[in-house]
């Protein structure tokens, strides 16, 4: 049923979202003639392959190994995106816009992109091979004038690919930094620091590892494709069909139930995709239809689907590009990152469901019939050894604590060795059997993996050339612009603690509207990460460091469903035949519980573990939390089991905040009367403090309970 329904809904509307997801994903020129038409695929799967080698075969110094992947990035983005977005009139402006070729200038710039991002390998091969040769180590702080011009070309050309690939903002940014650099000293008293020769910023930005080849680039190139590729492995053996048939399988016949499938399908595969927008075009085309079907208003199926899918880069274990070089940069094990967003993550998935659960109950929708639904346990079985992977894959990370990209590694070897497993068996209990069926079986899997190693180079092109471009901001900032930016936002704020955070979100959001969660968190980690730190500790609100980090990844994530620019949102309307402004504020909505938690994480570290060692106090925090949240998304749909009244919104607000800051409320209240005692020891206030707000919470939902008995006796 649930493929019939897809093959029902307007093949154009399910056309346009595939193509803004590739266009996002992928590149937006689709090649029919020339020799691009296998030149791209080829140059993807080679870096693939590449990156497979690494942790395996080849052992290359880390700059190395960051040029070669950038200039993979740079040259797949100039082979896959015209210079104009769309053809315009006259003869120029097709050729500048053809995305059914690739042109002579775009051959061109290409080439000469790859040997500027190449050209730091170069110098450093050279001195492997021949010692006496004066490589570009020997000329740190004294460039010659090829490295100028070479790294002239290198920041230009890096731009333009920002441009091409991401969008102007990225670039614009970036350009603008470059030239404040520049004319810093010409700046306002308060703005101004010592301005960078051309010397210096070509020593810092292409010839050392402290700007365009930085921390984020060793992290893209080292760990985050290797993830990429595994998501792509896994989607191009079938995974994410799986995923949404086994999703529907368990909620489908409840109420609301294709929405609730839509928040655990793409729940599943954003632990392995970590883009919000490859979630919901791929569970999105199978749960929109049937939540239109059972009664969602179009953008609400759309906005469900987007809050989901924005959500998925928060699920572990992969989370996304970002939360890797956020383990690099906070310099802290992979898992730490992981255990400090598990609880978050999590609770903001589970209110989810229930937001959908509230939604279906103001507008009377319930579930589809059992016999439209595929069966649990022969779904479950039929797509088990998707699963295998993934357990391998959290057991490498959590249980033998292997780094990142060791886990990922193993990760695709076995699911390398499952694919054609998985198509001979099918092939052994097909009507010719093994005999007549391995070859084609042999084939398949051979296509699936040539895909997925294609698709994984296409994919992290734009990652690739963000992260660089990003490189560039993270440089200039350096130069001295850190500390103007720390008053800066100071006097704004007035030195209020809350206000900076506010400003620190509002900035996030505003930046990664045009921007990858990826660029957005390394631009915003950077500018003010260490602000948040600096002014908090002034302020004495003191947290762990990944705190702040994690604060900036949440509103980068947010940023994927924002209006006017979310492309999450563009591709889910698409599908849903919405109004993409409508759907993505609608999706927003949804999301605020997401956005309320950054803030409280910052006054109540428990939420991330943090220096939580018991398993009973660590479960009472997720409990406790999980509950706030389901407040909170009562207190924002304004229904629990029947409309809320005006009293029960802020009942609803204080046990929110009480649930969720306990801690607080303790140190406030209870603490000043009670002392310090063995009762406040071991947290005792604070579970106190939750107990309280839970009977509160009880109470409150029996009454509602009570009233929509009276409302609707048959219930």
């Amino acid at each position: 049923m649930i493929e019939e329904l897809k093959h029902e809904h307007d093949e154009a509307d399910l056309a346009e979202a595939y193509r803004i997801a590739e266009e996002a994903e992928g590149g937006s020129r689709q090649i029919e003639r020339g020799i691009g038409r296998w030149l791209v695929p080829s140059i993807a799967a080679l870096w693939s392959i590449f990156q497979l080698l690494l942790p395996s075969a080849i052992l290359l110094d880390s700059t190395i190994v960051r040029s070669i992947h950038l200039t993979f990035a740079i040259v797949l983005v100039y082979l896959t995106h015209p210079m104009l977005k769309k053809p315009r009139l006259g003869a120029i402006g097709r050729y500048l816009g053809a995305k059914d070729r690739i042109t002579v200038l775009d051959y061109a710039t290409a080439i000469v992109a790859g040997i500027a991002a190449f050209y730091i390998a170069f110098e450093l091969i050279m001195v492997q091979i021949n010692p006496s040769y004066s490589g570009i180590e020997t000329r740190q702080g004294r460039p010659i004038f090829r490295d100028i011009l070479f790294g002239i070309v290198l920041t230009l050309l890096l731009l333009e690919a920002a441009r091409r690939s991401l969008g102007p903002a990225l670039a614009v940014v970036a350009a603008l930094f470059i030239l404040y650099s520049f004319f810093a000293q010409h700046m306002p008293a308060g703005l101004d620091f010592r301005s960078v020769s051309l010397t210096k910023y070509i020593s810092k930005m292409t010839m050392s590892t402290e700007g365009i080849y930085g921390v984020p680039l060793d992290v893209s190139a080292n760990i985050v494709f290797l993830f990429v590729l595994f998501g792509a492995l896994l989607d191009k053996a079938g995974a994410g069909r799986y995923f949404v048939d086994l999703a529907f399988s368990l909620m489908g016949r409840f109420r609301g139930g294709p929405a609730k499938a839509a928040v655990l399908a793409s729940g599943l595969t954003g632990m392995v995709s970590g883009s919000s927008i490859a979630n919901t075009v791929t569970t999105g085309t199978f749960t929109i239809p049937l939540m239109k079907k059972v009664g969602y208003p179009d953008y609400k199926a759309g906005a469900v689907e987007v809050a989901v899918s924005t959500n998925g880069q928060l699920m572990p274990p992969i989370m996304g590009a970002a939360a890797f070089i956020i383990a690099e940069t906070v310099n802290v094990p992979y898992i730490e990152v992981i255990r400090a967003a598990f609880i978050p993550a999590v609770i903001s998935y589970i209110a989810l469901l229930y937001i959908v659960h509230l939604e279906a109950s103001k507008l009377g929708i319930e579930g589809l019939p059992k016999e439209e639904l595929p069966q649990f346990w022969s779904t479950f079985i039929s797509g088990i050894h998707f699963m295998i992977p993934l357990i391998f894959l959290i057991v490498e990370l959590v249980v033998f604590r292997h780094s990142p990209s060791l886990a990922a590694f193993r990760a695709i070897l076995a699911l390398a060795v499952l694919i054609p497993l998985e198509n001979l068996w099918k092939a052994h209990r097909s009507e010719g059997g093994l005999q007549a069926g391995w070859k084609g079986a042999l084939v398949k899997a051979f296509c699936q993996i040539r895909d997925a190693l294609i698709a994984g180079g296409k994919n992290m092109m734009g990652i690739g050339v963000a992260v660089a471009a990003a490189g560039i901001i993270v440089g200039v900032v350096t130069f001295g612009l850190g500390g103007i930016i720390t008053e800066a936002i100071e006097i704004l704020s007035g030195g209020r603690f809350f206000l900076i955070l506010v400003i620190t979100a509002l900035a996030s959001l505003i930046l990664g509207m045009g921007l990858p969660t990826t660029a957005t968190y390394i631009v915003m980690a950077a500018l003010t990460a260490p602000v948040i730190v600096t002014l908090g500790a002034k302020n004495g609100v003191f947290f762990p460091l990944i705190a702040a980090h994690l604060f900036v990844f949440f509103f980068g994530i947010l940023a994927d469903d924002t209006p006017p620019v979310g492309l999450a949102a563009y591709a889910a309307s698409a599908i849903a035949k919405s109004n993409p402004i409508k759907t993505g504020v609608q999706g927003f909505s949804y999301d605020i519980r997401t956005a309320i938690l950054p803030f409280i994480f910052m006054f109540n570290p428990d939420l991330l573990l943090h220096e939580v060692q018991s398993p009973w106090y660590a479960a009472w925090v997720f409990f406790t939390a999980m509950l706030a949240m389901f407040a909170f998304a009562a207190l924002t749909q304004g229904w629990m089991r029947t409309r809320l009244k005006i009293w029960e919104y802020f009942a609803l607000g204080a046990i929110s905040f009480g649930l969720l800051m306990p801690g607080l409320l303790a140190d406030h209240l209870l603490d000043p009367f009670l002392g310090v005692n063995s009762f406040t020891e071991g947290r005792g206030t604070t579970v106190l403090l939750g107990a309280v707000f839970l009977a509160a919470y009880a109470l409150l939902f029996w009454r509602q309970g009570a009233r929509e008995r009276q409302v609707n006796p048959a219930r």
